[in-house]
């Protein structure tokens, strides 16, 4: 698997695919070990696709030091360095939004269409859930106090009702197939208070590519009042919501095409 020197960290990346150039940026605790990952997803089949384990998290080195949005965005840059690419296309999850949003403010240059999907500004402009605040929960505790917030579809009432969905839901979200490895749980931790000082409202107007403001309408988690205050105030985006809550890119159907075709736009 290919690595890369960056910033004075090694980071494992992924590379696959033809088409268009598009660098996926993760989510919080993303790791591409776990199954199945972004190169499952129909963005392999329509872009040269490059992802990668950011700062702290799977195969890349995880340091115990802070970490700040602005180490993750030029982490970003990095890794475009070193595959070739002086631009690209963007697509940000969750946190994963986040650092995307810093690439594009601090390297204009290097980003010519973005997707920002199911996450946030921070500052006036709200806030993603606080995931530093149940820092302490693991497995199926963490996963019960979840469930409801990343769809909140998904509430008592539906649990009682649909027991057999909710137990699975509560085993894939309880699975954590790597934990006890060594800086595993000071890497995440490091991401969690990088997370929460995620601001980049004031500066939102200076972004000026295509932007794609995506999201579920029942997502607790990056609310649909927090993206739609984001698009308002990124020049010319534009806003979709899809039928899904935080993970709604696999709940509707509709959402991969919607993102692709506006990224070959």
């Amino acid at each position: 698997m290919p690595t890369a020197t960056l910033n004075g960290l090694n980071f494992h990346y992924e590379r696959a695919g033809e088409g268009p150039r598009l660098l996926f940026i993760s989510g919080t605790g993303g790791d591409l070990r776990v199954q199945p990952n972004v190169f499952a997803s129909p963005l392999a089949r329509a872009f040269d696709l490059v992802a990668y384990d950011q700062r702290g998290l799977g195969r890349t080195d995880k340091p115990d030091v802070p970490y700040s949005m602005a180490d993750y965005a030029d982490d970003a840059a990095a890794l475009l360095d070193h595959v070739g690419w002086e631009e690209a296309l963007v697509l940000g999850v969750s946190f994963g939004g986040m650092v995307a949003q810093e690439l594009v403010l601090r390297h204009p240059s290097r980003v010519t269409r973005l997707v920002l999907a199911c996450t946030s500004p921070g500052g006036e402009g709200g806030a993603s859930y606080p995931f530093h605040e149940i820092e302490d929960l693991k497995g199926e505790a963490r996963a019960h106090h979840l469930i409801p917030i990343s769809d909140t579809r998904r509430d008592a009432t539906w649990a009682a009702a649909h027991a057999g969905e909710y137990a699975k839901l509560i085993e894939l979200t309880a699975a954590d197939p790597f934990a006890g490895e060594p800086g595993r749980a000071e890497g995440a931790h490091r991401q969690l208070e990088a997370r929460a000082k995620h601001d980049t409202w004031d500066r939102l107007p200076d972004i000026a590519c295509p932007v794609l403001v995506a999201g579920g309408r029942y997502d607790g988690i990056a609310l649909p009042e927090t993206l739609e205050k984001m698009a308002g105030r990124i020049p010319g985006a534009e806003l979709r919501f899809f039928d899904g809550g935080h993970l709604f890119m696999l709940q509707d159907r509709a959402a991969y095409p919607a993102m692709i075709a506006f990224l070959k736009a």
